[in-house]
């Protein structure tokens, strides 16, 4: 399909934008919210927070891809026209790390997922799991470096081994009345020992997980036949997948006390199935998470190679990134992204990082990305960029920008000083090369003081970080 087509009806614009966004987190759900030490309460009151916040976010996307249309590159675009060069380069490195971290915890969760039926893999992050992964990553690697970057097959299996397993966990529950009233009122406000507003900034992350990749399903929806379609598969294909991973957290939690949730192995959505039906449901939610992540290594081997090649062409990332071979991939955007996958696998293994740990990591990192859109976003609506395309009407365009802002401040602040200070430790190496490359093309390194101050900022909040990770306060896993 040619990009500038648009040909597609309702149904399949919305069930593509499902499929790119259901990924791993939707099998460790029923556990991760319990972990974090959300109890029901506070995890609905996650999920209320997540889906207004959320579906803003994720119109502004849709708008902007309608009112920004020339601004092809979509997150790292936004950010750039926004509020210069050097925020724009890190909305892109954020990005890019995020797709990296995520690439990182999908090997974890996979091995994990695997160790259950071979042991010596152990919980994903052992000796033998990062010498398999690191050999899955460069086989895949070289895959694309040989031109293979189609997967339409594979990303139909993938979808139906995502979509199997869960259906039959919501009817098994529903339909054999695994569901208890005690047990979920029980899980309802918990012990106390936690206050309710931590339990709530806990769900952050789990939230925000399960929905990245939603920004990509928004820019496929511009294939619509028309805006409006366009809008309605948006719109559609956020609500299936918001009351879908509600269902799934309100029936896990009156299954099992959130306690017993809490110590399941991932994936835990196994555990919740096998206590319903019997071993044979993990083994149907194992097998489908092995499946899924397979076809997930490789879909976000090319996100990865697509996150350096993108802004590349942009000329935000190094030239060299851009350069392509005989068989028209991006031959160094492949390589450089293998190498630091390769070094976080290794990072994996010495600290026995855990699935929950990693893609924490990674949605900091997009957290940045994110909340920058929202904000150009705003900006836009703020100057009347959009009146033209709006055709007048300004109340929406006002509540989805001033929404998805307010979200964005609401996940900086919910995410605590740990994670940001974590982030800045993502964010400060890619000024290196930021400033090699601004030097390399004969650019002025920095266009203001803002970026000035952001950078000094950027680099002392990292500093800060080395030191206590040094002396053992700050952890990263």
């Amino acid at each position: 399909m040619q990009k500038h087509e648009r040909n597609l009806g309702v149904f399949p614009l919305a069930m593509f934008a499902v499929g790119l966004t259901l990924a791993s987190g939707v099998f460790s759900l029923s556990g991760d919210f319990a972990k974090s030490g959300a109890n029901t309460l506070a995890t609905l009151i996650g999920w209320a927070i997540c889906g207004v916040g959320m579906f803003a976010l994720t119109m502004a996307f849709f708008k902007l891809s309608i009112v920004k249309k020339e601004l092809t590159s979509g997150i790292y675009s936004y950010a750039n026209e926004g509020f210069g060069n050097y925020v724009g380069f890190n909305s892109a490195w954020g990005y890019w790390m995020s797709a990296i971290l995520a690439q990182i915890s999908f090997i974890a969760l996979l091995f994990e997922t695997i160790g259950n039926y071979i042991p010596a893999f152990g919980n994903g992050s052992n000796l033998v799991s990062v010498v398999v992964a690191s050999a899955v990553i460069w086989a895949l690697s070289i895959l694309i470096l040989r031109g293979v970057n189609q997967a339409v097959i594979l990303n139909a299996i993938v979808v139906i081994a995502k979509v199997i397993p869960i259906l039959v966990v919501v009817i098994a529950i529903i339909v054999g009345g695994a569901f208890r009233w005690d047990i979920f009122v029980d899980n309802f406000a918990g012990t106390g020992e936690i206050s309710l507003l931590e339990q709530v900034k806990g769900t952050v992350y789990t939230t925000v997980w399960i929905f990245i990749g939603i920004e990509g399903a928004v820019v496929i929806s511009g294939r619509g036949k028309s805006t409006r379609i366009s809008g309605q598969a948006t719109i559609i294909s956020f609500a299936s997948l918001f009351i879908l991973y509600v269902i799934i957290s309100v029936l896990s939690m009156g299954v099992m006390p959130a306690k017993e949730l809490a110590e399941l192995p991932n994936p835990s959505l196994g555990g919740v199935l096998e206590t319903v039906v019997g071993p044979w449901g993990a083994s149907l939610v194992n097998i489908g998470v092995i499946i899924s992540l397979g076809g997930a290594l490789f879909s976000y081997t090319i996100l990865c190679v697509d996150s350096a090649f993108g802004p590349a062409e942009h000329e935000a990332f190094p030239a060299v990134l851009a350069k392509k071979n005989k068989q028209g991939a991006p031959t160094w955007a492949v390589i450089v992204s293998a190498l630091i996958i390769q070094l976080f696998i290794i990072i994996m293994y010495l600290n026995s990082a855990t699935f929950q740990a990693l893609y924490a990591l990674s949605t900091s990192a997009i957290m940045v990305p994110y909340v920058l859109s929202a904000f150009y976003y705003l900006k836009v609506v703020m100057k009347g960029e959009d009146r033209e395309i709006e055709g007048g009407k300004r109340f929406a365009p006002w509540i989805i920008a001033i929404g998805a802002s307010i979200y964005g401040l609401w996940l900086l602040y919910a995410s605590g000083t740990t994670y940001i200070l974590i982030a800045s430790l993502l964010y400060a190496p890619g000024t290196i090369m930021y400033i090699y490359n601004r030097k390399k093309r004969g650019q002025k390194v920095f266009e203001g003081i803002g970026s000035i101050v952001v950078c000094v900022l950027l680099v002392a909040a990292a500093v800060i970080s080395v030191v206590l990770t040094a002396n053992g306060t700050l952890a990263w896993f």
